[in-house]
């Protein structure tokens, strides 16, 4: 089940689960945009649990967030603070920060005003008190704090960094991994940034999960 738009509303985050997360920068897209967008989730995500997706809601759902990622590739007046190199290297430095140590770090590609990322959770301590049932929201807010307290620093701005809400799904098999994988990867040239992907300074992929075609 994908997540978006519920910053209050934290669901299945399985240990050793996988996730395909995206986070956008604050303001990054209009409100009546958002507002529209939000209302075609809900109507895609009635009747839908954490157990149990159609292969035709997951369809939609699918459908739906490509339209959410066009949006953002093709917002003109978004805030980009990431096209920034001082920036975007923030990011990258801490998404590898927690590289076998929250999590396996899969695949990353940081656009312009957003950020694809792709991890699997280690599994969990049990008999750590401080341990969460929800260590995917946890580890966003560490990314998500950390680095918007350095960019603000540099940047010399104050107020919101990243938008509140992210999308979060959990991978359900090697075959949709893969296809994550190669959406990731082809982000920069959907966007039209560069002819192909390997030209794009911000983009990682562990070699030991990259596409095999």
């Amino acid at each position: 089940m994908s997540n978006y738009y519920r910053r209050n509303l934290p669901h299945y985050q399985p240990p050793q689960g996988e996730f395909f997360i995206t986070f956008r920068l604050a303001n990054s897209l209009p409100k009546d945009a958002v507002a529209k967008l939000r209302d075609e989730y809900y109507k895609l995500s009635e009747g839908i649990n954490s157990d149990a997706v159609s292969e035709s809601k997951k369809a939609q759902q699918e459908k739906y967030f490509a339209k959410f990622d066009r949006i953002l590739d093709q917002s003109k007046n978004s805030v980009c603070w990431l096209k920034e190199d001082k920036i975007a290297e923030i990011v990258a430095n801490k998404l590898h920060s927690f590289d076998n140590r929250k999590y396996l770090l899969i695949c990353y590609c940081i656009m312009p005003n957003h950020v694809h990322l792709l991890f699997k959770l280690y599994e969990r301590d049990k008999s750590r008190s401080t341990d969460s049932q929800y260590p995917v929201t946890n580890i966003l807010k560490l990314i998500k704090g950390s680095t918007a307290y350095q960019a603000n620093k540099l940047l010399n701005k104050t107020g919101s960094f990243w938008q509140h809400e992210s999308y979060d799904h959990l991978v359900r098999g090697d075959e949709e991994r893969e296809n994550i994988i190669r959406y990731i990867l082809s982000n920069p040239v959907k966007a039209k940034l560069v002819d192909s992907w390997k030209e794009w300074k911000w983009i990682y992929c562990k070699k030991a999960y990259f596409p095999v075609r």
